[in-house]
């Protein structure tokens, strides 16, 4: 056996693995938050049952999901980064924005699964909207923008609420890289061809159809805005001067 046993290379990942779900666990168990103390490094192996290597692979894993991190010196330890939803929404996030970058998923797949994912998450908000959620979509409606770049603001923050409003977690989750990662580009591409009125027009509908608990015409205005959107961008594809050869 060489002399490296013991070493984090030889951990089985197996074994790490178990205890980085047992962690999430805890976390989610102990009801910890972002910013939260974990238990020292070695109060977390003897926990756990582990060696010290194996937990060391582990908070790797957690740390490459975004739900801890560590830091040194006075002050420093083991910390709840994000919440796990947090975690995967990031996580997300990030292949979004590398499979844009490489090419492997182009804007035009990305809005299609907008609509996948948020047309049946407002038929949701509508059903299980609270009398708070709908004070907050209201107030974000009457801020009344005077041009695209704040209707763009506006939008990405109704979009996001309206999935924490639908109360499934982890759908929210998968939406977050919609506003990090696909709103941002989308905006600054339509923009010469948006007409500002249509777009708050159809957030108006949308709200309206939530704070009227219609999950059907909460989905039908939500697919029009969408389908609004994925129009501008073959527009002002069409509008391009061709590349040259």
């Amino acid at each position: 056996m060489s002399a490296a046993h013991g070493s984090e290379r030889d951990v089985p990942r197996g074994a790490s693995d178990k205890v980085a779900a047992a962690i999430r666990a805890h976390v989610s168990r102990a009801g910890l938050r972002p910013g939260d103390r974990l238990e020292r490094e070695e109060d977390l192996a003897r926990q756990f049952g582990v060696s010290r290597p194996t937990l060391r692979e582990a908070l790797r894993l957690l740390s490459s999901s975004h739900l801890i991190r560590a830091s040194k010196g006075r002050g420093g330890g083991i910390f709840v980064a994000a919440t796990p939803e947090e975690g995967i929404a990031r996580s997300v996030s990030e292949s979004v924005a590398d499979m844009l970058s490489t090419r492997v998923m182009d804007v035009d797949e990305l809005l299609e699964s907008r609509l996948l994912l948020e047309v049946p998450l407002a038929g949701l908000a509508a059903q299980r909207a609270r009398d708070e959620d709908l004070v907050d979509l209201r107030a974000m409606l009457d801020e009344t923008p005077a041009d695209w770049a704040e209707v763009g603001d506006v939008d990405d923050r109704l979009h996001a609420r309206i999935a924490e409003i639908a109360g499934n977690r982890l759908a929210a989750a998968f939406v977050q890289w919609i506003g990090e990662v696909l709103q941002p580009m989308v905006r600054e591409l339509i923009e010469p061809v948006v007409v500002d009125d249509v777009a708050a027009q159809q957030h108006e509908d949308i709200v309206r159809a939530i704070e009227r608990g219609d999950p059907d015409a909460a989905e039908r205005a939500m697919r029009e805005h969408i389908v609004y959107v994925q129009d501008l961008v073959s527009m002002v594809r069409r509008l391009e001067p061709p590349s040259p050869a």
